[in-house]
């Protein structure tokens, strides 16, 4: 697949899961701890946390651009991301992501068109599709 690049970031990760995740621009570091249900000391973000954010907020401009398009009132909407990983038959591990989107000035018959057109314009969907589980749930 040809990708016309619009934008390009990179973030360094050292320590893994224990470790830290710095911008070279200095704009982020973060500090990481493996949280207490994977034996961690927790107390610190993740990279499943990580990922629930950045899921969360570009499915939300997906969101609120085809919602723009279609002339939907997309104010006071959300989005909230839930990140799963779990153990897989192959013996690593896996991702489950569901998303759950709140769109309280929309009907919602028009909310789940809308989730559903988002789901197909969102470039973490599209890196997603066929690859983990992804639920999408319209309050």
């Amino acid at each position: 697949m040809a990708l016309k690049t619009l934008y390009t970031t990179t973030m360094t990760a050292s320590g893994g899961r224990t470790g830290q995740v710095t911008a070279p621009d200095g704009s982020l570091t973060l500090e990481l701890a493996s949280p207490k249900e994977l034996g961690g000391p927790g107390g610190a973000t993740n990279p499943e946390q990580l990922f629930a954010a950045g899921y969360a907020a570009c499915f939300h401009s997906a969101l609120s651009l085809v919602a723009k398009h279609a002339k939907a009132d997309a104010s006071d909407s959300s989005v909230t991301g839930t990140v799963s990983l779990g153990a897989n038959a192959q013996g690593g591990y896996g991702l489950a992501v569901t998303l759950t989107v709140d769109l309280p000035k929309v009907e919602r018959e028009t909310a789940l068109a809308l989730v559903e057109k988002a789901h197909t314009v969102c470039p973490y969907s599209n890196a997603t599709r066929g690859n983990i589980e992804v639920e999408l749930i319209v309050k």
